[in-house]
């Protein structure tokens, strides 16, 4: 963990112990995930029936499919047939992703190598 978030966890740890947050408006009701102030009222409707059906906006759809091929990628062996295929496909999507703006570190870096990498213990 960053010392910042350290930092962060340690006060909000203590704020807990004090019973700082047990009388905050709204304690004990369920949350409202489901927030939709920030769309407009007329596109509200359709933006929920395609959320309900599954579609996603193409950058998600892209990155989905980028990150399917990565790990099929990484399934196989690097000389397998059926490789380089999937290596130029997945250059295609990561394409997409870029010219819409998207960040594609999450496909080169090993960020999920340190997150379930457990840390040492000294």
């Amino acid at each position: 963990m960053w010392l910042l978030d350290q930092w962060a966890e340690r006060h909000i740890l203590d704020a807990q112990r004090n019973g700082e947050f047990s009388d905050l408006p709204g304690t004990g009701q369920p949350l409202t995930l489901d927030d939709d102030t920030f769309v407009p009222a007329e596109l509200r409707s359709g933006y929920r029936l395609l959320k309900n059906a599954g579609c996603l906006p193409p950058e998600l759809e892209n990155r989905k499919d980028a990150l399917a091929l990565a790990d099929l990628l990484n399934s196989i062996k690097p000389d397998a047939p059926e490789a380089q295929e999937i290596r130029r496909r997945l250059t295609l999507v990561e394409l997409k992703l870029q010219q819409a703006g998207v960040n594609t570190d999450f496909l080169h870096g090993d960020y999920s190598d340190r997150l379930f990498k457990t840390p040492k213990e000294d």
